[in-house]
């Protein structure tokens, strides 16, 4: 890879216009793809296959007329007083208007509704005192027909006596004129009491069918009471809810569409009122940059120019990392006209493109300035830096692109498609780091320095690497210390609730905001986020059964905990589902209200099988967060798993990934900790704009896991991978702790200072969503890069001491040498010098080692250095003429031994400088082979890269492999 790398930086120096018209070829492409397929982008959070998005589904199919999506709109007076009559007409007219906008289906005049609550109940109470009535005329009229009945019963009697007293005196039989008479009284009484039993049948009938219609009356009434704290026009008068629906789905309604009725009701609001929209229309896409971006763009320059020390170099990281934001944005929102994605998506991939282009380009950049200053020609310094830095670029890079795009894994969709433009967007910023800031390197050429650091290129410099330790009492207390500091910070994490933000999480100056407040003062804050329940029947219900299965399901549903009012929508076509509105006490993302739609869930199947489902914001928090929690250990695994291969390949370690995986733990928790004082608490409020402190965006700590783990191990790698270099070139394992954090901090800190400001400029965002994942990116890099990665795993790796760098010596053989330092690449590379004092002189200075000619005299690598020991050496051996800067550095340090391994005995050429102490390994080839080093027996294992003095008498050995 570092040798790709650096072929691919020379390249790029040499054909540096063809690299930069390429890259703008490149935007241009990816803008025209963006502006030819570009879709819309969605503001709605949802997970397909969730309880709530079946019971959403259901109720599109069961109740095709209620599946459009829906709008708040809430008018009120600007004086607080009830709307005048001219003022309801008005705002009549002005919704008969909107709704006959393209993409509006109706609209719903809070006036008439509001009036049709008042006569429903006003008909109930009508009828109410009918059925008294009625019943009252009905027990008049069975009295009546009782007095009836008695007098004829009397009459019977008393034509029955008479009858028997005439029968005695006649005889026993009467004359037919008597007869006659007698039948006719009989048939007179009979005929009467026929129309007794008559009128007796209908009274008998209405009093049935009054108490049916008292049933009904009773079961309509006892609704009424359930949905009686539902209304749409305020107890006051001065404020209404207008609600529009659409004719697509919620989340197929365009921006265009929900803007088309903001502009039409805005316009022609009557006079004296005011309207306000809720967060289902006004929520827009987010402002992908804005002042607060500029601001934390402006510190990264300023942090740029104070470490770089002029414009020009300042400028490159910026302009590279600009075009990949470019690039990478744009080429993904080309996507959108084929995938659903996240109105927040893009920004996230600005977040991450302008953060990583910018340090990626650094950590090259600053590496070629230290090259040039050293007297490095120009293409070749372009060239080693960019297959040293460049290659640890490529492996950092590498653990980001793992940690984003393994959020694919996680099954949610939304997510996934932030991972996957996220890693666009840092796989972009890569490219450009290796290709762009070589081209643009080669064509700013010395102007990358000061003119007073080009005075200076070739000179010698003092070493101020460290030539001692920590202590270790300072290693424990900084551990302690940090442990303490993170275990307070992230003590409010237990606290952690998650949600979706809703109108109150919005500025306070947004439409969204007042339509949310205003709802919540005179309406309840249980509107702002209605649940929607539905009741499956296990067969078709008469017209009868629904009336009485609204009521008993309703009542269980009102019964609960937490509930306000319960409301039916209605029934299906075939009487199988109902559906009921259910308003809870407090707002949607209120602890109550989630419990609510717990306690609604649990209490399925209702007797007689009756099934419930519920919908709405808070469930919608609830399903998420669940599946956000099952697939959260997955990914960990994923993400964890391969990030510790790929740190175990560069470091050849066992103890440094897990304490740096440990290390990221404790972040983690730091980070979560902050937010939730910050965000849910409301800790430092109006600092951070936090008016209304609730429960945290529900995929946020995912998507924190995700992108800081990648940048926690970059802090690693390029931290631990000078202590590693240090400890592999001879230093003793504790020194080379603080060498490595001595060589590595100040460009460690710029590049955490640079991510720490882009991140940041976006916490003051209008969006809700935006302002957290940026502050929870900004402050967990601040814990990571500045507590974990430089104060505690220092302070671990000093107590480890050489344990730190233990590996089982089986897997140390099977490991391929990835050599992320870029050292392999130094020795096949040497470097090229230029600079001199004189016309005559041509020579050059790297760490106190010379080499070239100096007025025609052929010079020993190292200063001092016999020329008999130059002039005897083989040809092909490699030769301390040709040593690295990191190896005349070590020469400078203490006596060396210099040893090339080759086929050819005649070419294992050592020059004794004089014995040492330590010893310093570079790869070898050919096997394991032992080299007579004077009186000393040098053992050289090819396959592992390692020498063995025997004895042990020390000495700085560099072992080399041959061309």
């Amino acid at each position: 890879m570092a040798e790709l790398l650096y072929r691919l930086g020379r390249f790029s120096a040499r054909r540096a216009w063809a690299v930069l018209i390429s890259w703008i070829v490149i935007l241009g492409i990816a803008v025209g793809a963006f502006l030819a397929f570009g879709g819309t982008l969605s503001s709605a959070v949802t997970i397909p296959g969730t309880p709530t998005a079946k019971v959403t589904d259901q109720l599109a199919k069961s109740f095709p007329s209620a599946s459009g999506g829906t709008g708040a709109m809430v008018f009120h007076t600007k004086d607080g007083d009830a709307f005048t009559d001219s003022q309801k007409t008005a705002i009549g007219t002005l919704l008969d208007e909107t709704a006959k906008l393209k993409g509006v289906d109706t609209t719903v005049n809070p006036f008439d509704t509001q009036q049709t609550i008042a006569e429903q109940a006003q008909k109930v109470s009508d009828g109410k005192q009918q059925i008294t009535d009625g019943r009252t005329q009905l027990t008049d009229g069975q009295t009546q027909l009782d007095a009836g009945k008695q007098q004829l019963a009397d009459a019977q009697t008393q034509l029955d006596t008479a009858l028997a007293q005439a029968k005695q005196q006649a005889g026993g039989t009467l004359p037919a004129a008597v007869q006659a008479q007698f039948d006719a009284q009989q048939a007179t009484i009979t005929q009467q009491q026929a129309a007794l039993a008559t009128q007796q049948q209908t009274i008998t009938d209405n009093l049935t069918k009054l108490n049916e219609q008292s049933t009904k009356l009773n079961l309509s009434s006892q609704l009424l009471d359930l949905s009686s704290g539902i209304r749409t026009v305020s107890s006051n008068g001065s404020t209404a809810v207008a609600n529009v629906v659409f004719t697509d789905a919620q989340q197929e309604v365009t921006p265009d569409t929900k803007q088309s009725v903001i502009d039409q009701v805005t316009k022609d609001v009557p006079s004296g009122v005011e309207v306000e929209f809720s967060n289902e229309l006004a929520q827009s896409i987010p402002q992908v940059f804005g002042v607060g971006e500029a601001i934390g763009l402006i510190i990264a320059a300023i942090t740029l120019l104070v470490m770089l020390g002029t414009v020009i170099a300042a400028s490159l990281p910026l302009v590279s990392a600009i075009v990949g934001v470019g690039v990478g944005v744009t080429a993904s929102l080309a996507l959108s006209g084929v995938v659903d994605m996240l109105s927040i998506t893009p920004v996230l991939g600005v977040m991450l493109g302008l953060a990583v282009g910018i340090d990626y380009s650094l950590f090259i950049l600053n590496r070629h300035r230290k090259q040039l200053l050293d007297g490095v020609e120009l293409h070749d310094s372009i060239g080693l830096a960019n297959g040293t830095s460049g290659n640890a670029v490529v492996f950092a890079g590498s653990t980001v692109l793992v940690a984003l795009l393994a959020l694919n894994v996680t099954g949610i969709g939304f997510l996934g498609m932030m991972g996957t433009v996220g890693a666009i967007c840092v796989a972009v910023a890569i490219l450009l780091a290796v290709t762009l800031t070589p081209a643009m390197l080669s064509l700013l050429g010395h102007r990358i320095l000061s003119k007073k650091a080009r005075a200076t290129i070739g000179t010698a410099r003092p070493d101020n690497s460290p030539t001692k330790p920590m202590g270790t009492g300072r290693a424990v207390g900084t551990l302690i210390a940090g442990l303490v500091v993170l275990g307070v910070v992230a003590l409010p994490a237990l606290d952690m609730r998650l949600g979706l933000p809703d109108g109150s999480s919005e500025a306070v100056d947004s439409t969204q905001y007042k339509s949310y407040t205003l709802i919540e003062d005179e309406f309840g804050a249980g509107v702002n986020g209605p649940l929607l329940v539905i009741a499956t029947l296990p067969h078709t219900a008469t017209d009868d059964e629904v009336l009485s299965e609204q009521v008993r399901i309703g009542q269980k549903i009102s019964d609960q905990r937490d509930v306000a009012a319960v409301a039916p929508v209605g029934a299906s076509d075939d009487h199988t589902v109902l559906a009921f509105q259910v308003i809870p006490k407090e707002g949607p993302t209120s602890v109550s209200t989630e419990q609510l739609v717990r306690d609604l869930r649990d209490l399925s199947p209702l007797s007689g099988d009756v099934k419930l489902g519920v919908a709405g914001s808070a469930s919608g928090n609830i399903d998420v967060s669940q599946q956000l929690a099952d697939a959260l250990p997955l990914y960990l695994a994923l993400v964890v798993g391969l990030s510790l291969i790929i740190m175990i390949l560069v470091f050849r370690s066992i103890l440094v990934p897990i304490t740096a995986t440990l290390g990221f733990m404790l972040s983690l928790a730091a980070t979560f900790g902050g937010i939730t004082a910050i965000f849910q608490w409301g800790w430092l409020g109006p600092v951070f704009g936090v008016h209304d402190p609730g429960p945290i965006l529900s995929f946020l700590p995912t998507i924190l896991i995700g992108i800081l783990f990648g940048l926690a191990m970059d802090y690693q790698l390029f931290l631990v991978s000078g202590m590693r270099e240090a400890f592999a070139h001879g230093a003793p394992a504790r020194l080379a702790v603080q060498r490595g954090l001595h060589a590595g901090r100040t460009v460690v800190v710029a590049a955490a200072i640079i991510m720490i400001s882009v991140f940041g400029g976006f916490i003051f965002s209008h969006s809700a969503m935006i302002r957290s994942i940026g502050f929870g990116l900004a402050f967990g890099v601040l814990v990571d890069a500045f507590i974990v990665r430089m104060l505690l795993i220092p302070a671990v790796m000093h107590l480890l001491g050489k344990s730190a760098w233990w590996i089982p010596k089986w897997l140390d053989r099977i490991l391929p040498n990835v050599d992320v330092e870029g050292a392999a690449l130094e020795r096949s590379h040497p470097a090229h010098h230029t600079a001199g004092i004189g016309h005559d002189e041509q020579q050059h200075s790297v760490d106190g080692v010379r080499q070239g000619v100096v007025d025609g005299v052929p010079q020993g690598a190292v200063d001092g250095l016999p020329q008999h020991l130059v002039d005897g050496v083989p040809q092909g051996a490699h030769v301390a003429t040709e040593l690295t800067r990191r190896e005349a550095a070590a020469v400078r340090e203490q006596p060396t031994h210099l040893l090339t391994t080759d086929p050819v005995r005649e070419q294992q050429q050592v020059s004794r400088v004089e014995a040492g102490l330590d010893v310093i390994v570079h790869p070898a080839t050919g096997g394991v082979q032992r080299v007579a080093v004077g009186s000393y027996v040098i053992a050289v294992d090819a396959d592992n890269g390692s020498a063995v003095v025997e004895p042990p008498v020390g000495g700085v050995v560099i072992v080399r492999a041959p061309r």
